[in-house]
């Protein structure tokens, strides 16, 4: 068996790719031209020792132009690498909303923006619709109203659209789909879509919600993009996930269904330590021979009442025989949640928004951040229905002892890390469990 020659091997050259995490700190690591984003990303979780789900993303990030996006799994990041501009970088972030339209197909895409719901009868068996949409030979077309922005002006004009496999079209009369009433406005193939991150201020936006679609060949020239905004979160995200289904197809199922497939090439590197997540959580009843699973969420907070009583007696009794930390007990149920990673201290409402829209916008993503209004208290963002919600977490004393309740005081933890550790396991006063902690790393 001939073995390669050193000219050989010279000509598997590595290219050097800069990543930047959400902190403003950077990794440069050098990569072959045939590493995909997903390789790339499996290289910076090891390299970083952070916990793998299957969320983690690189983010084409165009600063001059107020844009990005994130990479399909299957994308070569040194090509991407080469269309891009030098002011515009890659950040390494999670993105949990990746391939949750797999998931909850039906959440994504309303049945009065698919054309191929509307002609049919009765509901349609998420399974089918998303058949449709991988179909190449028949795939679901969407519809709808979107304010397109005119080139060189800062007016927008409402337009009539349909996004098709072929292309994106504009009719030239109404909501007219004949074919002479219809304009391609961008194709698919030569083009990717992009969020704008700039704010509705800069380009005078109608809404909040805008999006783009930018050709490869552009780099730095704002002439060339498509400008659109839609009306709500929802539509948006319908829009620019159907954009993807219809460029990448059955690519994207493929990188979906098989989170643990690995190159050859990148055996070395351990397999992905799975985070905890809601599927992994139950309530359990240990007070038998044999633990059994609590299924009524009533029984399951009384429980977690209970196991608090039993933490607040330990701790209590502690107290009276000396702790073997130097920190008091008392001391340290106020720190503890610090070292967690969807604590994030003194930051903003606003940048608590921003985190949240950054990483999916799913169901149960959350944070916990110092309070801005009280000291002495918290606050838990979460989203629910891509809707970003804002709970206090008051302290709150009984017999010497502080602490944390999200209820009024009618569920009471010792510390942060209980609160969370019982809301991923019953939904309580809250819209949904929290499932999704959003992380920023350092890399």
């Amino acid at each position: 068996m001939p073995s390669c020659s050193p000219d050989c091997c010279l000509l598997q050259a590595v290219e050097i790719v800069k990543v930047w995490s959400e902190d403003g700190a950077g990794k440069v690591v050098e990569i072959p031209a045939d590493m995909t984003a997903r390789d790339v990303c499996q290289l910076l979780v090891y390299k970083s020792h952070c916990l793998d789900d299957n969320a983690w993303t690189l983010v084409e990030h165009h600063p001059i132009l107020g844009l990005e996006r994130c990479l399909e799994d299957h994308e070569l990041v040194v090509q991407v690498q080469a269309s891009m501009s030098s002011d515009s970088k890659f950040l390494f972030r999670k993105n949990y909303a990746k391939y949750e339209f797999f998931r909850n197909p039906l959440n994504f895409f309303p049945e009065q923006m698919v054309a191929w719901c509307q002609e049919s009868d009765g509901s349609i068996p998420q399974s089918q619709l998303l058949q449709n949409f991988l179909n190449s030979s028949s795939c679901p077309e969407i519809q709808g109203y979107l304010y397109v922005k005119e080139p060189g002006r800062k007016s927008w004009k409402k337009l009539y659209m349909f996004l098709r496999r072929s292309g994106l079209y504009y009719s030239t009369k109404g909501t007219s789909k004949e074919p002479r009433h219809l304009q391609l406005m961008s194709d698919l193939e030569d083009s990717n879509i992009f969020t704008i991150i700039t704010g509705r201020k800069l380009h005078n936006a109608p809404t909040d919600y805008q999006f783009c679609i930018k050709p490869s060949k552009v780099r730095s020239d704002c002439k060339e993009l498509k400008m659109l905004c839609a009306e709500d979160e929802q539509s948006r995200t319908c829009w620019m996930t159907a954009f993807r289904l219809f460029k990448y197809g059955i690519v994207l199922y493929q990188s979906y269904n098989v989170p643990q497939q690995r190159k050859s090439n990148l055996s070395p590197f351990s397999a992905p330590v799975r985070s905890v997540s809601e599927n992994s959580l139950v309530a359990m009843d240990f007070s038998g021979r044999t633990g059994r699973v609590i299924d009524n969420p009533v029984e399951a907070q009384s429980a977690a009442l209970e196991e608090g009583q039993t933490w607040r007696k330990r701790s209590q009794r502690m107290n009276v025989l000396g702790s073997p930390s130097p920190l008091h007990p008392s001391s340290l149920s106020t720190v503890i949640h610090r070292t967690q990673v969807w604590f994030h201290g003194r930051i903003m409402r606003e940048e608590a928004h921003k985190m949240i829209i950054q990483q999916g916008q799913v169901d149960g993503l959350f944070l916990l951040r110092d309070s801005q209004s009280n000291p002495k208290a918290f606050v838990l963002t979460l989203c629910h229905h891509q809707k970003i919600r804002h709970f206090q977490i008051l302290p709150c004393e009984e017999d010497g002892q502080v602490f944390f309740s999200l209820d009024d005081g009618a569920t009471k933890f010792t510390d942060l890390i209980h609160l969370v550790e019982f809301y991923q396991l019953n939904r309580g006063v809250l819209p949904c469990k929290l499932k999704h902690p959003c992380t920023a790393v350092a890399l």
